[in-house]
């Protein structure tokens, strides 16, 4: 019989859709700013999905009262679930801390959690300090950008994992644990770190693996090709160019004369940048204001191949429904190109996903008047 350690950070994601670019210490102004949960919800989707195989194999699901666990969870359930931890009304990394204490305490097979890279860290240093770090975890991806190769692609995707490895169908092997640090991020650096380890089920259909540094300095040319593409195609004055993050398409945005943030969302129409750092409320106002094409740059994350969903959350179904997922173009230099098989989307919205599911396929730019045609996976 099981036993599954549930860990919901409640506050995980929150900035995103804001612009924010994370949530460690930014929880109270983000709700100020109209902020909507984002772990919470997740983490009931998932255990909802997994509740008939936690039936079916014997689990016991223990679990926080409050907002880190039960304010989540389905009042009406056939899983037996113990409390082994009560949460506070505001909480912090402290409490994630713990919260993992008590269930390595109370002998948790697995850890399945609903947070982001930094709740990761967390969870990862509180299982080395107990001598548990060979305890499984499995991530609800909700954080604003998850670099770490213990995530599951998608809520959906974490049950299914749960579920194979309770069935005996999944091994567990060892991923790297990476984390952001988030003052750098907000400030328009990037400081990514090998933090630990950590063990997780092995499943390259269902987990997302670990973001990959993959650019290289002999792609100058490319670059520069790309960016002229973009210049002499795109950038005419009726067509609004949304930008999305990343090193690639920043140095193709400055190439073009533009100013673009290295994490945030701009947007341009012809040569001038009408928005930069965006919030998600910002683009929906830009694009009720523009009656014109629309085209959305997005460069995929390189190993991992998300498209939609890390990283971007700015880019939220609303602004995507405004823009039309067709108006989306990928933007791949032949080094990602190696790394990835498919632009994987997540968008949280399930009649979003199915559209783009049943596009199939999405084109990327990959060299001036060059694109490949790769397939959508919808996670």
């Amino acid at each position: 019989m099981f036993r599954i350690g549930l860990v919901v950070n409640p506050d995980a994601g929150l900035g995103g859709r804001l612009g924010l670019k994370g949530s460690d210490g930014l929880a109270l102004k983000a709700r100020a700013e109209g902020a909507e949960d984002r772990a919470g919800p997740r983490a009931r989707y998932a255990m909802s999905l997994l509740e008939k195989a936690l039936t079916k194999y014997g689990a016991t699901v223990l679990i926080s009262e409050g907002r880190m666990g039960s304010d989540w969870l389905e009042s009406e359930s056939d899983v037996n679930m113990i409390v082994v931890h009560e949460s506070r009304d505001i909480t912090s990394h402290e409490d994630t801390r713990e919260l993992v204490k008590i269930l390595v305490d109370q002998e948790a097979d697995l850890i399945l959690y609903a947070g982001g890279d930094g709740t990761t860290r967390d969870l990862i240093q509180t299982l080395e300090e107990n001598e548990s770090s060979r305890t499984p975890i499995v991530g609800i991806p909700c954080g604003v950008k998850m670099y770490s190769g213990c995530f599951a692609s998608s809520p959906k995707a974490a049950a299914e994992v749960v579920e194979a490895w309770m069935g005996g169908d999944l091994l567990v092997a060892s991923t790297e644990v990476l984390d952001l640090d988030e003052e750098v991020y907000r400030d328009g650096g990037w400081s990514v770190r090998l933090y630990a380890e950590a063990m997780t089920p092995s499943s390259p259909r269902w987990m997302q693996g670990a973001k990959e540094m993959v650019e290289s300095a002999s792609e100058d040319e490319v670059i520069e090709g790309i960016a002229e593409h973009v210049r002499d195609v795109l950038m005419s004055p009726e067509r609004m160019v949304i930008w999305g993050s990343g090193g690639t398409l920043r140095r193709i945005g400055e190439i073009v004369g533009l100013s673009p943030t290295l994490l945030g969302i701009d947007a341009s129409l012809g040569n001038n940048q009408v928005g930069t750092d965006l919030s998600e409320r910002g683009l929906i106002e830009l694009l009720d204001s523009h009656h014109g094409k629309v085209t959305i740059l997005l460069s995929p994350m390189g190993g991992q191949g998300f498209l939609i969903g890390r990283g971007n959350l700015q880019l939220s179904p609303e602004v995507l429904r405004k823009a039309d997922p067709t108006s989306i173009l990928g933007i791949c230099t032949p080094s990602k190109l190696l790394t990835i098989r498919s632009l994987r989307i997540e968008t949280g919205d399930d009649e979003l996903d199915d559209i783009f599911r049943g596009m199939k396929y999405l084109k990327a730019l990959q060299g001036y008047r060059t694109t490949r045609i790769l397939p959508v996976s919808v996670d």
